[in-house]
């Protein structure tokens, strides 16, 4: 019986248009997971307002960013799909190289490796999860270890996929037994992949005067009612700090992408980094610690928009460090995570 690792991150529209963005963005704010207004008033404001609206102003920013990679590495459609599906292509190769033949004279065809069977899926859009978790049992699947690439918990995101792992779980009569990987902010590997990445970075470019760690923001009101992202946040970047040697004077935690009127957690990225520019601070690295794959928010938001903020307000130099994406170590971070997840016979 062949053991299955999915894979899970948010989605993407299926092409940069408003139509597909406007279907994206339905699905994606109509979670109740993600925004928690009152439904009633919440879908108001959803299809009188941003529906009609907010599709026609970032289907350009998707079209920017399609088949584009950063430093010239050639992506195909939407950046997210793209690093999520080699993730998925240079796990199975990890499994399979170090998988052990079940039987004395067996191939690597017969091997534990190959009943490791990797896959992905997206919270918002397709493939599904119920889609990804139906067709691997045509394939022979019995059991799943289910892993949101969000390193650190948030009720909005890994959260959302708990809801769709018990939908799957209500509708089925043979259970599957399906393991979700709650967080791994604190996994040594993951801080390692971190802070490689950025000691490669000043390698190639020189190290900035500052070091922007900026996380995607969620709404101030979720961390009072008990949702742990913000600690996790934090300790994530005292332990890449700690990773780096950096003194406190030089790095940063902030908090990017608010949505809405109400107030998220703070500091915001685009304000610490205008309050930078205009106090002299002359350079900045910027790194996204939670996101293992670059999309809209980090090839568009980060690394274009906030970079004009700095600049205007007087800055002279800005980089934004990729996320992981398809980075060996970080691919050596994801094995040793699932596999802490997978039963004994699977784990050499």
């Amino acid at each position: 019986m062949a053991h299955a690792i999915i894979l899970m991150n948010l989605g993407t529209p299926a092409e940069p248009t408003p139509r597909a963005v406007r279907q994206f963005l339905r699905d994606f704010l109509s979670d109740p997971r993600v925004v928690e207004i009152p439904r009633p008033v919440w879908q108001l404001i959803l299809n009188l307002f941003v529906l009609p609206l907010r599709p026609a102003r970032i289907a350009p920013a998707y079209r920017e960013i399609w088949n584009r990679g950063l430093d010239g590495e050639a992506v195909t459609g939407s950046p997210i799909t793209f690093y999520t599906q080699r993730q998925v292509e240079l796990l199975q190769q990890r499994l399979d190289a170090t998988a052990e033949p079940r039987f004395p004279g067996e191939g690597a065809q017969e091997s534990g490796g190959q009943n490791s069977l990797v896959a992905y899926a997206m919270t918002y859009g397709a493939p599904s999860l119920a889609d990804t978790v139906a067709r691997l049992q045509k394939q022979g699947a019995s059991r799943f270890v289910v892993l949101p690439l969000y390193p650190q918990y948030s009720a909005t995101t890994t959260g959302a996929i708990y809801d769709q792992v018990a939908k799957i779980i209500r509708a089925s009569r043979n259970v599957p037994d399906i393991s979700v990987v709650h967080d791994y902010w604190s996994h040594p590997l993951y801080i390692e992949a971190l802070a490689n990445s950025v000691r490669e970075h000043r390698e190639k470019y020189g190290a900035a005067e500052k070091l922007l760690m900026s996380f995607h923001g969620i709404p101030k009101a979720n961390i009072r009612k008990g949702d742990p992202y913000y600690q996790q946040c934090c300790g994530t970047a005292e332990r890449l700090a700690a990773a780096l040697a950096l003194p406190r004077d030089q790095w940063e935690i902030t908090f990017q992408s608010r949505f809405g009127k109400a107030e998220w957690l703070q500091p915001y990225t685009d304000r610490t980094l205008v309050e930078w520019g205009q106090a002299g601070v002359a350079s900045v690295d910027v790194i996204c610690p939670a996101f293992s794959a670059d999309c809209l928010e980090t090839l568009e938001e980060i690394a274009v928009e906030n970079r004009a903020n700095f600049i205007d307000a007087g800055g002279s130099e800005y980089r934004y460090i990729p996320a992981l994406n398809a980075r060996e170590d970080h691919l050596a971070a994801i094995e040793a995570i699932v596999r802490e997840r997978m039963p004994a016979g699977f784990s050499q």
